[in-house]
């Protein structure tokens, strides 16, 4: 077990797990319209996914390394606040109207879910370095 976590990889392409949660996102859809959910919790959700998305793709952009501190300690700071801003973004919804904020929180939560299951699947099924 200590070796599977102790060998270098290469990180994972980003392709998968966004298309994976994209794919949640848009799937849902006909779901929420079938169930009843709101359709507020739908575009809060498929708007939060999105703009993480877009803020990722920009902070890959980024150079980091002990050459790039500054971009470095950058790109650390707005994955956190990513994180942080949704959870803000949903708490306040779900405060104003419960239904809406409960159904985007449960919607985010999956694709978020399966975006993460994606990359670590492809991070530990990759080829090891060194």
């Amino acid at each position: 077990m200590s070796g599977l976590l102790s060998t270098p990889r290469p990180v994972p392409g980003r392709r998968a797990p966004t298309l994976a949660g994209a794919g949640v996102v848009a799937l849902a859809l006909p779901v929420f319209l079938v169930a009843g959910f709101p359709l507020g919790g739908w575009a809060l959700a498929a708007v939060l996914w999105a703009a993480g998305e877009a803020l990722g793709l920009w902070l890959a952009k980024l150079p980091t390394g002990a050459d790039h501190l500054g971009s470095s300690g950058l790109v650390a700071l707005a994955h956190s606040f990513r994180g942080i801003g949704v959870i803000v973004v949903l708490a306040a919804v779900t405060i104003a109207n419960r239904d809406v904020g409960i159904a985007a929180l449960a919607l985010y939560a999956l694709a978020y879910s399966l975006s993460l299951g994606v990359s670590l699947l492809e991070y530990f099924g990759g080829e090891k370095l060194g």
